[in-house]
């Protein structure tokens, strides 16, 4: 038989875990709707609050890990992500969509499986669709849950042209 003070412990655990989720779901949220475009005109200094200070961002797969590579510390991440995004010429639109959710809490760690979809229109032109598997693990750092490790492998793409077939 359990005492009250057991199920006071028990609950506030299980509280813990439901509030680091949430939180982990916003964080990644909020990083990519900052990778949208149109989006913020500023975005550096929050892309930068999203990462612990030792992150590491990974390109993963034939066509990712040569296109990204590994970088690791925040700077790093920050100046890549930055180079895709306005003021620079890349994207016209970009939007993310996530699903597949898997989140795991640990303590102060946390880990999580998404799938991607990647709406892109290029400033050549060329418009496509892109699924990535994401992987993501996050550390609880300076009173905010933080991306300690970011994966991303390509798992298909297609052109808009190919995605909307013949119109009869």
């Amino acid at each position: 038989m359990t005492t009250p003070h057991s199920d006071v412990t028990l609950l506030a655990g299980r509280i813990r875990v439901l509030e680091a989720e949430s939180a982990i779901r916003l964080l990644l949220s909020r990083y990519m709707s900052l990778c949208d475009v149109p989006g913020p005109a500023e975005r550096t200094d929050a892309l930068a609050q999203l990462f612990s200070d030792d992150a590491v961002w990974q390109g993963l797969g034939s066509q990712y890990a040569v296109k990204f590579g590994r970088l690791e510390g925040r700077e790093a991440i920050v100046a890549m992500l930055m180079g895709y995004l306005p003021p620079n010429p890349h994207f016209q639109f970009n939007a993310h969509f996530l699903s597949g959710e898997q989140i795991t809490v640990d303590g102060h760690k946390a880990k999580g499986r998404w799938l991607m979809q990647q709406l892109s229109r290029y400033d050549s032109g060329k418009s496509e669709l892109i699924v990535a598997a994401l992987n993501l693990e996050f550390l609880w750092q300076a009173g905010a849950w933080r991306i300690s490790s970011f994966t991303t492998e390509r798992l298909d793409v297609c052109s808009f042209e190919d995605a909307q077939g013949t119109q009869s």
